[in-house]
Protein backbone atom coordinates (compact mmCIF):
# COMPACT_ATOMS: atom_id res chain seq x y z
CA UNK A 1 0.00 0.00 0.00
CA UNK A 2 1.17 3.26 -0.99
CA UNK A 3 0.06 6.62 0.46
CA UNK A 4 0.69 10.39 -0.13
CA UNK A 5 -0.49 12.93 2.10
CA UNK A 6 -1.10 16.64 2.32
CA UNK A 7 -1.29 18.92 5.61
CA UNK A 8 -2.80 22.81 6.16
CA UNK A 9 -3.61 24.81 9.04
CA UNK A 10 -6.35 26.84 10.33
CA UNK A 11 -7.79 29.11 12.77
CA UNK A 12 -11.35 28.87 14.30
CA UNK A 13 -13.26 28.62 17.20
CA UNK A 14 -16.55 26.50 18.39
CA UNK A 15 -18.39 25.65 21.46
CA UNK A 16 -19.24 21.70 22.23
CA UNK A 17 -22.41 21.25 23.39
CA UNK A 18 -22.79 18.41 25.86
CA UNK A 19 -20.96 17.34 29.06
CA UNK A 20 -17.20 19.05 28.06
CA UNK A 21 -17.35 21.39 30.95
CA UNK A 22 -15.22 24.36 29.79
CA UNK A 23 -15.60 23.13 26.41
CA UNK A 24 -18.83 24.40 26.17
CA UNK A 25 -17.94 28.01 26.57
CA UNK A 26 -16.94 29.63 22.55
CA UNK A 27 -12.81 28.96 22.38
CA UNK A 28 -10.32 28.56 19.59
CA UNK A 29 -8.03 26.31 18.14
CA UNK A 30 -5.22 26.53 16.42
CA UNK A 31 -6.28 23.25 13.79
CA UNK A 32 -4.02 21.29 11.16
CA UNK A 33 -5.85 19.14 8.92
CA UNK A 34 -3.88 15.69 6.97
CA UNK A 35 -5.70 14.51 4.16
CA UNK A 36 -3.75 11.09 3.52
CA UNK A 37 -5.20 8.80 -0.06
CA UNK A 38 -3.97 5.37 0.04
CA UNK A 39 -3.74 3.13 -3.19
CA UNK A 40 -2.52 -0.25 -3.58
CA UNK A 41 -0.90 0.57 -7.09
CA UNK A 42 1.68 3.09 -9.07
CA UNK A 43 0.86 4.95 -11.90
CA UNK A 44 3.06 3.96 -15.01
CA UNK A 45 5.17 7.78 -13.60
CA UNK A 46 5.89 6.09 -10.37
CA UNK A 47 3.07 8.21 -8.22
CA UNK A 48 0.69 7.34 -6.50
CA UNK A 49 -1.79 10.25 -7.18
CA UNK A 50 -0.80 13.87 -8.13
CA UNK A 51 -1.09 15.68 -4.85
CA UNK A 52 -1.43 19.34 -6.00
CA UNK A 53 -5.16 18.59 -6.91
CA UNK A 54 -4.92 17.13 -3.44
CA UNK A 55 -3.36 20.64 -2.46
CA UNK A 56 -6.07 23.03 -3.75
CA UNK A 57 -8.93 21.00 -2.54
CA UNK A 58 -7.55 20.78 1.05
CA UNK A 59 -7.12 24.54 0.39
CA UNK A 60 -10.34 25.26 -0.71
CA UNK A 61 -11.93 23.26 2.59
CA UNK A 62 -9.68 25.24 4.73
CA UNK A 63 -10.75 28.32 3.39
CA UNK A 64 -14.21 27.56 4.54
CA UNK A 65 -13.05 26.93 8.22
CA UNK A 66 -10.36 29.64 8.64
CA UNK A 67 -11.27 32.76 11.02
CA UNK A 68 -14.37 31.25 11.44
CA UNK A 69 -17.15 30.38 14.16
CA UNK A 70 -17.68 26.14 13.31
CA UNK A 71 -20.97 26.69 15.00
CA UNK A 72 -22.00 29.25 12.16
CA UNK A 73 -20.53 27.46 9.16
CA UNK A 74 -24.16 26.40 7.32
CA UNK A 75 -22.59 22.62 5.96
CA UNK A 76 -22.23 22.36 9.79
CA UNK A 77 -25.17 24.10 10.85
CA UNK A 78 -26.90 21.45 13.74
CA UNK A 79 -23.65 19.62 14.44
CA UNK A 80 -22.17 19.36 17.49
CA UNK A 81 -19.04 20.23 16.20
CA UNK A 82 -16.17 17.53 17.68
CA UNK A 83 -13.03 16.54 16.24
CA UNK A 84 -14.91 13.71 15.28
CA UNK A 85 -17.51 15.41 13.77
CA UNK A 86 -15.17 17.92 12.14
CA UNK A 87 -12.82 14.95 10.46
CA UNK A 88 -16.55 13.67 9.02
CA UNK A 89 -17.54 16.71 7.30
CA UNK A 90 -13.66 17.12 5.69
CA UNK A 91 -14.11 13.63 4.57
CA UNK A 92 -17.00 13.86 3.16
CA UNK A 93 -16.06 17.34 1.37
CA UNK A 94 -12.96 15.76 -0.21
CA UNK A 95 -14.00 12.48 -1.09
CA UNK A 96 -16.35 13.09 -3.82
CA UNK A 97 -13.43 14.34 -6.18
CA UNK A 98 -11.32 11.15 -5.42
CA UNK A 99 -13.37 8.70 -6.21
CA UNK A 100 -12.61 7.66 -9.56
CA UNK A 101 -8.67 8.34 -9.00
CA UNK A 102 -8.02 4.41 -8.78
CA UNK A 103 -7.41 5.20 -4.56
CA UNK A 104 -8.45 2.72 -2.10
CA UNK A 105 -8.93 5.25 0.40
CA UNK A 106 -9.05 8.26 2.31
CA UNK A 107 -8.01 9.61 5.63
CA UNK A 108 -8.50 12.38 7.20
CA UNK A 109 -6.96 14.31 10.40
CA UNK A 110 -8.06 17.18 12.33
CA UNK A 111 -5.37 18.28 14.97
CA UNK A 112 -7.14 20.53 17.76
CA UNK A 113 -3.97 20.94 19.30
CA UNK A 114 -0.28 19.25 19.13
CA UNK A 115 -1.02 16.25 20.73
CA UNK A 116 -4.63 15.62 20.03
CA UNK A 117 -6.81 14.57 16.82
CA UNK A 118 -9.46 12.41 15.61
CA UNK A 119 -9.62 10.94 12.28
CA UNK A 120 -12.08 9.27 9.40
CA UNK A 121 -11.06 6.62 7.12
CA UNK A 122 -13.05 5.42 4.76
CA UNK A 123 -12.91 3.55 1.31
CA UNK A 124 -13.15 5.25 -1.37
Amino acid sequence: MYEVGVSAGFEAAHRLVGDFGPATRLHGHSYRLDVVVRGERLKADGTLFNVVPLQQALAALVGKLHYQNLDEVPELAGINTTMEALAHFCWEQLAPSLRDAGLSSLLVRVWENSTTYAAREDKL
